[in-house]
């Protein structure tokens, strides 16, 4: 019996590690990867003197580019840890501030890694790092629970692009009752200022 109960609380517990990981999973790759940062790396990716830029990297010593993306991604992490820290202490718009500083940063070294992706494969311990990552971000996108969440997440998009799209016809088109209103609105306004 006691057995019995330990093992649904085992499971319990498990189920409830892999929720959180899949929500935090969910934020970042939703709202600040989708959101802000794959933007931000088109963005930065497209500009003519990164396009420079790149082809220079490619002539650079693998051990440099190393260096560089490790100290890019360390000072990116270290911006992130220190904005949770802000956050929890109660300094909410400062650890907004730093978290905001935190994605360009996460960005270019994203732009880095891709662009120089080759030389940063050679080392072997770096490659392991990252097939371990990416071995842990495939094994959360097969669970059940990232499954259903996404499903419902994609749902969840599906009905408020149709809200806002309703929302929009119904009072920004040019021709709804509520425009039509508030450019009457103006016309008096602007009429009594007139006299």
């Amino acid at each position: 019996m006691e057995e019995k109960m330990l093992d649904t609380i085992k499971r319990k517990l498990i189920t409830l590690l892999q929720l959180i990981l899949v929500i935090l999973f969910i934020l970042f790759e939703e709202i600040i990867w989708e959101g802000i940062a794959h933007p931000l790396y088109r963005y930065v990716h497209s500009l003519k003197i990164l396009q420079k830029l790149e082809s220079s990297l490619q002539r650079v010593n693998a051990y440099i580019i190393l260096v560089l993306f490790v100290i890019m991604l360390f000072s990116g992490e270290a911006l992130g840890v220190y904005a949770g820290y802000m956050f929890v202490s109660g300094h909410v718009v400062l650890g907004m501030a730093l978290y905001l500083t935190k994605i360009p940063i996460a960005a270019f070294a994203f732009w880095v890694f891709r662009v120089t992706e080759e030389k940063l494969m050679q080392f072997e311990w770096f490659a392991w790092i990252y097939g371990k990552t990416m071995f842990v971000i495939d094994w959360l996108k097969s669970l059940e629970i990232y499954l259903d969440t996404m499903q419902k997440l994609k749902i969840v998009k599906e009905k408020s692009k149709y809200f806002f799209k309703s929302f929009k016809e119904k009072y920004f088109s040019k021709e709804s009752g509520f425009v039509l209103r508030m450019k009457r609105l103006y016309r008096f306004v602007k009429k009594g200022l007139k006299r």
